[in-house]
């Protein structure tokens, strides 16, 4: 059986709205590359018509397959799954709320026919979003980029092209909490970046609220960065540093001043603060053993509970 050209993978939780009108920009976008693909859906637990829709796409059209897990994984593992079963020279994968423009295809096809193996899209502008949520976003970005031996780009996501190849060392990496941008960046293939301006989403809301993106920025972090851990033996040394200095504090004014410190206040507040302090290094570190675990356990990453393609 012949290899399509391009693989094309759509996670979906909820996204209704989107399906028709993403099913037809993208097959507008890939008259401009080949008749020869495929769009694989993968539908994240979805409680709504997600499902269904597909289903009708994937009746009417054998290059539309499907996912469905039993519940939702969330959105790495279903871009993990959708990369597992694609069998494309080559794979795009986008979101389902048109956020990300398909019609950007084309252009990031012709950056990967130049011989680079990833081709990723990086955003000029975050159109629908707050100004909170886009300096967060941005500032997230920096500090991993600064702190990760690897450089990871900035301002970008998990809209991009990426060759067979890349695809097959993303299989072979075991790592229970994925942060794929992150391990696309380690693997070190030849990359180059097309900017585009990212649009509002046309229908629904966001499926990534403060947890989950923080949740996403632990799993790039505690994956491809140890300043975590480095800001957790800072908060120590710097906790000891104040309380030697407060016992030296304490010894001078009762030998050479005469005074003794007295009160309850300052007693609580040290106790309160190197209390902190301890508490968050130790959580720190639980995150890091609580990936450790994960992985030692070796669960699936995700349970399909149907689908219309041999995984």
């Amino acid at each position: 059986m012949n290899k399509p050209t391009l693989s094309i993978i759509v996670p979906v939780y909820h996204e209704e709205q989107n399906i028709p009108l993403l099913h037809s920009r993208l097959l507008t976008a890939m008259k401009l590359i080949s008749d020869d693909f495929e769009i694989i859906w993968v539908n994240d637990g979805s409680s709504d018509n997600s499902l269904f829709l597909i289903k009708e796409l994937a009746a009417a059209d054998k290059r539309n397959k499907y996912i469905s897990f039993t519940r939702n994984f969330g959105h790495q593992m279903a871009l993990m799954a959708g990369l597992e079963a694609c069998s494309g020279k080559a794979a795009v994968m986008i979101d389902c709320d048109l956020q990300d423009p398909p019609e950007l295809i084309p252009e990031l096809w012709e950056q990967y026919e130049k011989g680079f193996k990833v081709v990723y899209a990086r955003r000029r502008q975050r159109k629908g979003e707050n100004i909170v949520r886009k300096f967060a976003i941005r500032l997230f970005y920096r500090l991993l980029h600064r702190t990760t031996r690897i450089r990871i780009p900035v301002d970008t996501g998990d809209f991009r092209l990426i060759d067979r190849k890349v695809i097959d060392a993303l299989k072979s990496m075991p790592e229970q909490h994925k942060y794929l941008r992150g391990q696309i960046a380690w693997l070190g293939f030849s990359q180059i970046a097309v900017s585009y301006n990212r649009d509002g989403r046309f229908a629904g809301k966001s499926k990534y609220g403060w947890i989950r993106l923080f949740r996403l920025a632990m799993d790039g972090f505690t994956g491809f960065s140890n300043l975590p851990l480095k800001l957790a033996s800072l908060g120590g040394f710097l906790v000891s540093l104040v309380a030697f200095i407060i016992i030296l504090y304490a010894l001078y004014s009762k030998f050479i001043m005469g005074n003794v410190i007295s009160g309850w206040t300052s007693l609580i507040i040290s106790t309160m603060f190197i209390g902190g302090i301890q508490l968050i290094s130790i959580g720190i570190i639980g995150e890091y053993i609580s990936r450790i675990n994960s992985d030692v356990r070796k669960r699936p990453l995700y349970m399909v509970e149907e689908a219309n393609l041999d995984l």
